[in-house]
């Protein structure tokens, strides 16, 4: 009987593995906003679904890294669900606050822009499977408004 068993756990693991998994790429991040609280970049996020149903998403979470620190980090919770059999853009928004980026002078005075790498995380949920984080890594820089930005 435990034969049985195991045989039957192999091909559900072997179907599950097997089966397509949504894919998600990090397409841009850039500069939002400036508040009295800190700086906000936007990331924007493509996440296809090869499922004919929608897929709800849990969170997001995030880690923002400069200079090879975490400058930032947070989740997003409850952002929605991936359309069914199609790409959905998913809008992840990251405040630094400016004690921290006043401490990246070194890096942002050499060229006036941030080095970074964007660390997603997307908690899906999967039916059957259960949750299912998709990573995502994404390196970069991003140029620092100057004042001619702020009045144009």
């Amino acid at each position: 009987m435990s034969q049985l068993l195991d045989k039957a756990k192999n091909f559900i693991a072997e179907k599950v593995a097997d089966m397509p998994k949504p894919e998600a790429n990090t397409t841009d991040v850039d500069f939002k906003d400036v508040t009295r609280q800190s700086v906000e970049y936007l990331a924007k996020v493509n996440v296809s679904n090869p499922y004919s149903t929608s897929i709800p998403i849990c969170e997001i979470k995030y880690s923002f890294k400069s200079a090879n620190r975490e400058i930032a980090s947070g989740t997003v919770p409850d952002p929605g669900s991936l359309k069914a059999s199609d790409t959905t853009l998913l809008n992840v928004l990251v405040k630094v606050p400016h004690n921290i980026i006043v401490s990246l002078v070194k890096d942002i005075g050499a060229d006036w822009d941030i080095d970074y790498q964007l660390d997603v995380g997307l908690v899906i949920d999967l039916p059957i499977i259960g949750n299912f984080t998709i990573p995502l890594c994404q390196k970069g820089e991003i140029k620092l408004p100057s004042i001619s930005d702020f009045f144009a």
